[in-house]
């Protein structure tokens, strides 16, 4: 009995960049943060007077995770006082756009179960 060769091995998931995702998405002000950063407010007292809710416990935690997965850079200025910045990385930006493309991906599984919605609805 002759055996095929298998030419295919089982995919498995990315699985870095899925728990990248997943902690993003999982840390509500992340993607503020990156509105914030886009808009050119790049320095975290700022950052906390600009959005309402925003705590600096909070914008803390969020900009140190951004910044283990490679997301953000910390600049730190040696100044009296002490100046902070965050910028985003080259990982960061395309990072980002696989969010901004995943936001569309879910406008338009929105718009089509709407579609089916209601049609089931009116027919």
């Amino acid at each position: 009995m002759k055996t095929k060769e298998k030419i295919f091995s089982r995919k498995t998931a990315p699985s870095e960049s899925a728990k990248m995702v997943e902690s993003i998405y999982g840390c509500k002000w992340s993607l503020t943060v990156y509105q914030l950063l886009a808009s050119g407010i790049n320095r975290p007292g700022e950052m906390v007077r600009s959005v309402e809710g925003l705590t600096t416990k909070v914008l803390n935690q969020c900009l140190r995770r951004n910044v283990e997965f490679g997301i953000l850079e910390r600049i730190s200025y040696n100044e009296v006082p002490p100046r902070v910045e965050y910028k985003v990385t080259e990982l960061g930006t395309k990072f980002i756009r696989i969010l901004d493309e995943l936001e569309k991906l879910q406008c338009e599984i929105e718009v089509e179960y709407n579609k089916r919605i209601h049609k089931t609805t009116v027919g």
